[in-house]
């Protein structure tokens, strides 16, 4: 059995005044480093062998923070990168829900049909995100790894592996875990052909 621990990336400036981050890269800020720490601290009898990272700067901080830790291998996944939420990055979430009321409530109820302005489809992360959770099976048929990802990918990767539902990406991970740990027969997923 593989275990894949997913990890959400420390705090940036974007996450604390509550601004779309999408693929801008921000680097974590005091807090968001502290957080790193802290989770590597509850990682630490989880036996994570490695742990993987998308090539943004938060995911990226955080995944070293947890190395370095832990004493561990960082990896680093350079084909994904976070949801280009175009005209949205930057912009406060209050703000979009208030300017563009149906969008806002359409990505809540149905986020796979919703293209920021300028951005992407969520479609196009989910690919990635299946692609590097596929590439890490392959790899490692055993044994634990982690992989910090910001959301919506945190959240694309869990409905990719556990097959659940997608829930509200709009919701700020605050008062969530940190991590959360998905025990997956990599055999059997990668036969399955998902």
């Amino acid at each position: 059995m593989l275990n894949i621990v997913l990890i959400r990336p420390g705090s940036t400036d974007y996450d604390v005044q509550q601004r779309i981050q999408g693929s801008l890269d921000i680097p974590l800020n005091e807090q968001g480093e502290a957080e790193a720490a802290q989770v590597a601290e509850q990682l630490r009898d989880k036996g994570l062998e490695a742990v993987y990272a998308p090539a943004s700067q938060p995911s990226l901080e955080t995944a070293e923070i947890i190395a370095e830790i832990l004493d561990i291998k960082r990896k680093k996944l350079d084909r994904l990168h976070n949801l280009n939420q175009g005209l949205w990055q930057g912009m406060l979430v209050k703000d979009v829900r208030r300017k563009q009321p149906k969008v806002y409530r359409r990505w809540q109820e149905q986020p796979e049909n919703v293209c920021p302005p300028e951005g992407e489809m969520l479609g196009e992360a989910d690919e990635r995100v299946r692609a590097a959770v596929v590439k890490i099976m392959k790899r490692r048929k055993e044994g634990t790894v982690g992989l910090v990802l910001p959301e919506p990918l945190f959240s694309l990767a869990r409905r990719f592996i556990s097959h659940c539902e997608l829930g509200d990406l709009w919701k700020a991970p605050n008062g969530q875990e940190w991590f959360e740990t998905l025990e997956v027969d990599a055999e059997e997923f990668l036969a399955a052909g998902v």
